[in-house]
Protein backbone atom coordinates (compact mmCIF):
# COMPACT_ATOMS: atom_id res chain seq x y z
CA UNK A 1 0.00 0.00 0.00
CA UNK A 2 1.41 2.89 -1.08
CA UNK A 3 1.68 6.38 1.73
CA UNK A 4 0.66 9.01 0.90
CA UNK A 5 2.97 12.29 1.11
CA UNK A 6 1.14 14.58 3.21
CA UNK A 7 0.20 11.34 5.97
CA UNK A 8 3.51 10.58 5.78
CA UNK A 9 4.53 13.92 6.43
CA UNK A 10 2.33 15.14 9.17
CA UNK A 11 2.85 11.10 10.41
CA UNK A 12 6.31 12.18 10.85
CA UNK A 13 6.27 14.85 12.56
CA UNK A 14 3.68 13.76 15.26
CA UNK A 15 6.06 10.63 15.51
CA UNK A 16 9.32 12.90 15.68
CA UNK A 17 7.21 15.71 18.45
CA UNK A 18 6.51 12.56 20.58
CA UNK A 19 9.43 11.17 20.82
CA UNK A 20 11.07 13.99 22.41
CA UNK A 21 8.36 15.88 24.36
CA UNK A 22 7.26 15.27 27.87
CA UNK A 23 4.43 13.77 28.89
CA UNK A 24 4.76 10.14 29.25
CA UNK A 25 1.05 9.45 30.07
CA UNK A 26 -0.38 12.37 28.41
CA UNK A 27 1.05 14.61 25.32
CA UNK A 28 3.06 11.74 24.23
CA UNK A 29 0.19 9.61 23.87
CA UNK A 30 -2.17 12.26 22.44
CA UNK A 31 0.53 13.07 19.89
CA UNK A 32 0.50 8.63 19.04
CA UNK A 33 -3.26 8.76 19.17
CA UNK A 34 -3.11 11.55 16.39
CA UNK A 35 -0.88 9.01 14.09
CA UNK A 36 -3.18 6.81 14.38
CA UNK A 37 -1.96 4.54 16.84
CA UNK A 38 -4.68 2.73 19.11
CA UNK A 39 -3.75 2.97 22.76
CA UNK A 40 -5.66 2.46 25.65
CA UNK A 41 -6.60 4.19 29.33
CA UNK A 42 -3.29 4.51 31.44
CA UNK A 43 -0.31 3.56 29.09
CA UNK A 44 2.89 5.34 29.60
CA UNK A 45 5.03 5.97 26.47
CA UNK A 46 8.82 6.69 27.28
CA UNK A 47 11.36 9.06 25.82
CA UNK A 48 12.37 8.51 22.22
CA UNK A 49 10.30 5.37 21.33
CA UNK A 50 9.13 4.87 18.06
CA UNK A 51 6.20 3.42 16.69
CA UNK A 52 6.26 2.14 13.04
CA UNK A 53 6.60 5.26 11.05
CA UNK A 54 4.48 4.11 7.86
CA UNK A 55 1.54 2.34 9.59
CA UNK A 56 0.66 3.69 13.09
CA UNK A 57 -2.55 2.25 13.15
CA UNK A 58 -1.71 -0.78 12.87
CA UNK A 59 -0.10 -1.11 16.59
CA UNK A 60 -2.99 -1.71 19.39
CA UNK A 61 -1.55 -0.75 23.18
CA UNK A 62 -4.35 -1.58 25.87
CA UNK A 63 -4.56 -0.16 28.83
CA UNK A 64 -2.04 0.10 31.54
CA UNK A 65 0.56 -1.10 29.98
CA UNK A 66 4.11 0.51 29.58
CA UNK A 67 6.64 1.08 26.64
CA UNK A 68 10.07 1.97 27.82
CA UNK A 69 12.49 4.28 26.43
CA UNK A 70 13.85 3.61 22.83
CA UNK A 71 11.61 0.95 22.02
CA UNK A 72 10.85 0.39 18.66
CA UNK A 73 8.10 -1.39 17.40
CA UNK A 74 7.58 -2.46 14.14
CA UNK A 75 4.24 -3.45 13.05
CA UNK A 76 4.40 -4.65 8.71
CA UNK A 77 6.92 -5.96 6.37
CA UNK A 78 5.94 -7.18 3.64
CA UNK A 79 2.63 -9.28 4.32
CA UNK A 80 3.65 -9.57 8.01
CA UNK A 81 1.37 -6.68 9.49
CA UNK A 82 0.44 -5.71 13.32
CA UNK A 83 1.55 -5.54 16.68
CA UNK A 84 -0.46 -5.75 19.72
CA UNK A 85 0.58 -4.69 23.46
CA UNK A 86 -2.11 -6.69 25.67
CA UNK A 87 -3.55 -5.29 28.85
CA UNK A 88 -0.86 -4.54 31.84
CA UNK A 89 2.29 -5.52 29.90
CA UNK A 90 5.77 -4.26 30.00
CA UNK A 91 8.12 -3.64 27.40
CA UNK A 92 11.62 -2.54 28.84
CA UNK A 93 14.25 0.15 27.18
CA UNK A 94 15.77 -0.81 23.97
CA UNK A 95 13.29 -3.38 23.37
CA UNK A 96 12.38 -3.96 19.44
CA UNK A 97 9.28 -5.72 18.97
CA UNK A 98 8.74 -7.14 15.29
CA UNK A 99 5.52 -7.63 13.65
CA UNK A 100 2.87 -9.93 13.88
CA UNK A 101 3.30 -10.12 17.54
CA UNK A 102 1.23 -10.08 20.46
CA UNK A 103 2.75 -9.19 23.91
CA UNK A 104 -0.08 -11.03 25.88
CA UNK A 105 -1.78 -9.76 28.99
CA UNK A 106 0.86 -8.80 32.19
CA UNK A 107 3.62 -9.69 30.16
CA UNK A 108 6.95 -8.91 30.36
CA UNK A 109 10.16 -7.92 27.89
CA UNK A 110 13.25 -7.31 28.98
CA UNK A 111 15.39 -4.31 28.67
CA UNK A 112 17.49 -4.56 25.12
CA UNK A 113 15.38 -8.02 23.85
CA UNK A 114 14.16 -8.80 20.35
CA UNK A 115 11.05 -9.98 20.44
CA UNK A 116 10.32 -11.94 16.83
CA UNK A 117 7.16 -14.35 17.94
CA UNK A 118 3.90 -13.38 20.43
CA UNK A 119 4.67 -13.39 24.12
CA UNK A 120 2.39 -15.58 26.35
CA UNK A 121 0.29 -13.47 29.18
CA UNK A 122 2.02 -12.86 32.61
CA UNK A 123 5.50 -14.18 31.10
CA UNK A 124 8.97 -12.97 30.84
CA UNK A 125 10.80 -12.41 28.21
CA UNK A 126 14.48 -11.84 27.45
CA UNK A 127 17.27 -12.14 24.60
CA UNK A 128 17.75 -12.21 21.44
CA UNK A 129 15.27 -13.21 20.41
CA UNK A 130 13.56 -13.19 23.16
CA UNK A 131 12.81 -16.66 24.96
CA UNK A 132 10.83 -17.34 28.38
CA UNK A 133 12.62 -17.20 31.33
CA UNK A 134 9.61 -16.46 34.00
CA UNK A 135 6.11 -16.81 34.89
CA UNK A 136 5.02 -13.44 36.59
CA UNK A 137 3.09 -13.56 40.28
CA UNK A 138 1.51 -10.71 39.28
CA UNK A 139 1.75 -7.82 36.62
CA UNK A 140 4.41 -5.48 36.64
CA UNK A 141 2.11 -2.16 37.10
CA UNK A 142 3.00 1.14 38.17
CA UNK A 143 1.74 0.61 41.60
CA UNK A 144 3.61 -2.55 42.25
CA UNK A 145 7.39 -2.08 43.22
CA UNK A 146 10.43 -4.19 41.80
CA UNK A 147 11.26 -5.97 45.01
CA UNK A 148 7.52 -7.51 44.99
CA UNK A 149 7.32 -8.07 41.36
CA UNK A 150 10.79 -10.29 41.14
CA UNK A 151 9.57 -11.94 44.55
CA UNK A 152 6.59 -13.48 42.66
CA UNK A 153 8.15 -14.37 39.97
CA UNK A 154 8.32 -18.27 38.81
CA UNK A 155 11.33 -19.26 37.00
CA UNK A 156 10.89 -21.66 33.97
CA UNK A 157 13.41 -24.61 33.82
CA UNK A 158 16.40 -24.01 31.18
CA UNK A 159 16.53 -26.24 28.45
CA UNK A 160 20.09 -25.14 27.41
CA UNK A 161 22.61 -28.00 28.64
CA UNK A 162 25.91 -26.29 28.89
CA UNK A 163 28.79 -28.87 28.43
CA UNK A 164 31.61 -29.17 31.09
CA UNK A 165 34.86 -29.63 30.43
CA UNK A 166 36.73 -32.31 32.10
CA UNK A 167 38.14 -31.47 35.20
CA UNK A 168 41.61 -33.08 34.95
CA UNK A 169 42.07 -30.86 30.97
CA UNK A 170 42.64 -27.01 31.66
CA UNK A 171 41.58 -25.00 28.62
CA UNK A 172 43.97 -23.95 25.98
CA UNK A 173 44.32 -20.20 26.14
CA UNK A 174 46.91 -19.45 23.60
CA UNK A 175 46.62 -17.59 20.22
CA UNK A 176 46.52 -19.71 17.54
CA UNK A 177 45.52 -17.01 14.53
CA UNK A 178 46.66 -15.34 11.90
CA UNK A 179 47.48 -11.47 12.85
CA UNK A 180 47.43 -10.90 9.08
Amino acid sequence: MKENALRGLRNRVLQHMARIMPGAESLRVSLHRARGVQIGKGVWIGYDVILETSRPDLIIIEDGSSIGMRVTVIAHFRESQGVRVERDAFVGPGAIILPNVVIGQGAVVTAGSVVTQSVPPMTVVQGNPAVPVARCGIPFGKDVSVKKFSRLLKPLVSRVRIPKEPADKSPDHSFKGDLA
